[in-house]
């Protein structure tokens, strides 16, 4: 299907709204605050986790669910936000996305139960939805793909400085006086920078046409993602994988969302997700490998907390403190990246280049226990955020430079909505894997250790500094293993989309904003001799 473009700009002609590199580096610092509480939320929480979950009387499903219903919020959310900023302001989209974000991390942060948390964490989704999507969306409509490289080093740089700085600071927290719920509270000073700074910096031009917002299809999408996810994540755990609770929910879930294709296709005006959007190879393949992309880092890399608390008995602060070796990898190659792709206007070798150590870094965090050198999975990690740092931005970029400006917003959330989904589904699924592989392995170890274990104790995340030293090395290995063993179950997602990258065509990354900016030359002689 053609692209569709506005009426040809002749190249001699000042596009309107078209900004300054000063103009667009004041934007941007906003825009970055903005990116680094999103990355923040769920940064700064991770090693709090298994904390938070002991202290609240919670079970493995339970800390899954505390990342997964931030995942959920985030991934129904993310297309509707892209959706309304191609019909909205933008500002005040990524400012009310940061009071949303503000009142979920204080009800969190004063959380009495692990259901209120939860629920707690889903406004805090909806918040990280909006941020997440907007930021990119910003970016996009005020920067040229070509150029938009450079910038989306500095969104690189800022991810992996909330990642690393994100577990020590909550490391660091949570072994302070001010505890677990101090990490909630953490982000909202950041907030409130950021509210202020884009006040100041951020100047877009409104779109003023008529509204048709798809209220329908956005609830039909919510309802049925969310349907699988409940599915996956307490499937083979509350109930068993082929019973009848079970296809309930796959076949009604499956149901809402063919009923979501429809009305998306035949009756919305304004679609959430523009179907014609998938006539484009590049979107399509872009979207089937974010799914897989998401399923492999969101899936695995999420519980590595665990394994470095529990299979390996350190504080929260060194946790996060083992997190740089990964992070320092994603730093650099995101870097390096955005600036080689804006020099050259070639993408997809870092694409193809950072998917294949995807693959093998996961491969090699297959092979990790319990007992295994440290410095050996900070190699291993390295390697897989060197391969996430070349590939998460970039893929975004290539979506982004093949539609046109009407569609930048929803083209860049329908990427970032299945990299989330993705992310769900890992999480949900390989966090019930683990759960189920836990207390298989602690049951079998007590059971040898001639202690008799409740399915109870073998769901529930230790105190490990208050267990005998024999049933503290139960739990370390059958979490240690464990563990490993969700980095092999990922890397065939990585390959899959390893796969979909290999075949999206190379499209040289255009010069301009829009689409309708790209002059074909005969159109421009033809414009010259009017």
């Amino acid at each position: 299907m053609p692209h569709p473009v506005d009426p040809v700009v002749p190249p001699h002609v000042s596009v309107p709204g078209q900004m300054s590199h000063r103009e667009i580096m004041e934007a941007l610092s906003g825009l970055l605050l903005a990116m680094f509480v999103a990355m923040l939320s769920s940064t700064v929480v991770t090693n709090a986790l298994p904390k938070i979950v002991t202290d609240l009387d919670g079970s493995q499903t339970g800390y899954t669910w505390v990342v997964v219903a931030t995942l959920l919020s985030m991934t129904a959310t993310t297309p509707i936000w892209g959706k309304l900023a191609d019909l909205f302001s933008k500002k005040l989209l990524v400012q009310s996305a940061l009071v949303i974000y503000s009142a979920g991390s204080l009800v969190a942060a004063l959380a009495p139960s692990m259901s209120v948390l939860i629920g707690a964490r889903v406004i805090q989704g909806l918040g990280v939805g909006g941020l997440t999507a907007l930021v990119q969306v910003v970016i996009a409509s005020m920067v040229s793909p070509r150029e938009r490289g450079r910038y989306s080093g500095y969104i690189g740089a800022v991810f992996a400085v909330a990642t690393v700085s994100g577990p020590l600071i909550g490391g660091l927290i949570v072994d302070s006086p001010l505890g677990w719920r101090g990490c909630f509270f953490v982000g909202l000073p950041f907030a409130l920078g950021a509210f202020v700074l884009l006040q100041k910096t951020l100047h877009l031009p409104v779109v003023k046409r008529p509204v048709s917002i798809d209220y329908l299809g956005a609830s039909l999408i919510i309802s049925g993602v969310s349907l699988l996810l409940v599915w996956v994540s307490l499937a083979g755990n509350e109930y068993a994988w082929t019973s009848g609770t079970s296809i309930l929910l796959v076949v009604l879930g499956l149901a809402i969302l063919a009923a979501a294709v429809y009305v998306e296709l035949r009756v919305a005006t304004e679609p959430i997700i523009p179907m014609r959007l998938f006539a484009d190879r590049t979107i399509s393949l872009a979207t089937l490998a974010s799914v897989f992309i998401g399923v492999a880092m969101f899936g695995s890399t999420v519980y590595l907390s665990q394994y470095f608390q529990l299979a390996r008995g350190m504080s929260p602060t060194k946790a996060g403190l083992m997190t740089i070796a990964m992070v320092g990898g994603l730093l650099v190659s995101s870097i390096v990246s955005g600036r080689v792709i804006s020099a050259t206007g070639l993408w997809k070798r870092w694409l193809v280049g950072g998917m294949f150590l995807v693959v093998v870094g996961l491969g090699l965090l297959g092979t990790v226990d319990e007992t295994t050198h440290l410095a050996l999975v900070g190699l291993f990690m390295a390697v897989l955020g060197i391969g996430l740092g070349a590939t998460m931005q970039n893929l975004v970029l290539s979506v982004q430079n093949n539609v046109a400006a009407s569609d930048l917003g929803a083209a860049s959330s329908v990427v970032a909505f299945f990299r989330s989904m993705g992310g769900s589904i890992g999480v949900s699924a390989l966090g019930a894997l683990l759960s189920v592989q836990v207390a298989d392995k602690v049951t079998s170890g007590l059971t040898g250790l001639g202690i008799a274990s409740d399915g109870h104790s073998s769901h529930d995340i230790p105190d490990l500094s208050t267990l005998p030293a024999p049933v503290r090395g139960v739990f370390e290995h059958a979490f240690g293993a464990s563990i490993g063993e969700l980095f092999l179950i990922a890397m065939p997602c990585a390959l899959v989309a390893l796969v979909c990258i290999m075949f999206i065509k190379e499209v040289p990354l255009r010069t301009s904003v829009s689409l309708a900016d790209e002059v074909a030359p005969e159109a421009t002689e033809e414009l010259q001799t009017r």
